[in-house]
């Protein structure tokens, strides 16, 4: 068996880091997180597929105080090019990635998705690898689907 093929189709470095941060952060058991407000910071942000291989802003924010200390909350931004409801998906993702990178509306656009993805790479060198962007981060369940939840920067805390 060529168990070398594998490697190709992912990023070797980027999948330890994940290893490692499923480790870290205990993703097996962890804890449903309950609707409130947590005070956050962004331990990584990027452009990448969804399950279905539609595009997806992804951001996981660890909670930096209280009973949740050290868990994750996830924000998974799906954006699917065939939906006509692509372009409010685009939409909650710029308002997401303004609140977070503290922006103003020209500051982030969509200029198609190889800028998009620059763009969101730009703003997790600043917000991720800078370590010092905490934020007020609200979580509420979704009123269409319980199973979701919508989240909302409340505050960029200093």
């Amino acid at each position: 068996m060529d168990w070398g093929k594998f490697d190709k189709k992912v990023d070797v470095k980027a999948l330890q880091e994940d290893v490692k941060a499923a480790k870290e952060n205990d993703f097996g058991d962890r804890p449903e997180i309950p609707d409130g407000e947590y005070e956050v910071m962004i331990t990584k942000m990027e452009l990448k597929e969804s399950s279905k291989k539609d595009p997806m802003l992804s951001i996981w924010f660890k909670i930096m105080a209280g009973q949740f200390k050290g868990n994750l909350i996830f924000y998974n931004g799906v954006m699917q090019p065939d939906s006509q409801w692509i372009g409010m998906q685009i939409h909650n993702n710029n308002v997401m990635l303004r609140n977070v990178w503290d922006a103003e509306d020209d500051e982030v656009k969509f200029d198609g998705f190889e800028d998009y993805n620059e763009l969101i790479l730009d703003i997790a060198e600043e917000v991720v690898e800078q370590d010092n962007w905490h934020y007020q981060l609200k979580q509420t369940t979704n009123k269409k689907n319980s199973d979701f939840k919508d989240l909302e920067i409340v505050e960029v805390l200093d």
